[in-house]
């Protein structure tokens, strides 16, 4: 996969993308997890700097991929918690 797909017009993080889907795939009940959203939230978080394509990238998988409530809630607040510091 390339590092960054064209989604609707906009740059996204393949590497992201690629995370959720495989996170949804397979074992479990098709959300993303707490432990599925650490790993991602570990990847966002590994330059440094919430990039633009990042908060693209991650407004998509939360608006088109399933979480469980306790992941997207754990999920928004650390990644509001770490950009507002970065």
């Amino acid at each position: 996969m390339s590092y960054y797909k064209t989604i609707d017009g906009k740059k996204m993080d393949g590497h992201l993308l690629e995370m959720a889907e495989e996170a949804v795939k397979g074992a479990g009940d098709g959300r993303i997890s707490r432990a599925d959203a650490e790993i991602i939230l570990n990847a966002v978080k590994d330059g440094g700097d919430y990039t633009e394509v990042e908060k693209d990238t991650m407004e998509y998988i939360r608006d088109n991929f399933n979480w469980t409530e306790s992941a997207d809630d754990w999920f928004r607040s650390q990644i509001a918690t770490w950009a507002a510091k970065a």
